[in-house]
């Protein structure tokens, strides 16, 4: 499992290990079963304090991505949850509303957006990630 830290991000590190381990998810690195390092572990090879990597994985296990076992340890679930968040959706709705702004403001054309899109789709395995009905 290959997880890397920005430090000069915005974005906190708690949430940077739940999008990476998203992301190794959806790219089959990680595989429904598998298990993950422990906190003490991750944290140790991310040179982080071991709380964030429990909020990190508190956040995983909220979303249903993840499972503890007591006693086992902490495995990726069965399968993607398949119910949407409404509220999830439409914090992401309005993610993608102000990265559109702010593109479009420096002259990245929609052309070039789609192209993006539609490139790390397909490195993440291609559209037919989740069978969800799409939200308009």
């Amino acid at each position: 499992m290959h997880i890397h830290i920005d430090e000069r991000s915005t974005t906190p590190i708690w949430e940077q290990i739940v999008q990476q381990i998203k992301e190794l998810i959806l790219k089959k690195v990680l595989r429904p079963h598998d298990k993950l390092l422990s906190v003490r572990e991750l944290a140790s090879m991310l040179i982080v304090n071991p709380n964030t990597v429990s909020k990190a994985y508190q956040e995983l296990e909220r979303q249903q991505i993840i499972e503890t076992r007591r006693g086992k340890g902490t495995f990726v679930t069965e399968a993607l949850p398949v119910q949407g968040n409404e509220q999830r959706i439409n914090e992401i709705r309005q993610s993608l509303q102000l990265l559109v702004v702010e593109s479009s403001y420096i002259g990245v054309s929609r052309d070039t957006l789609v192209q993006w899109i539609d490139s790390y789709m397909n490195e993440l395995g291609g559209e037919g990630l989740v069978n969800r009905p799409e939200s308009k």
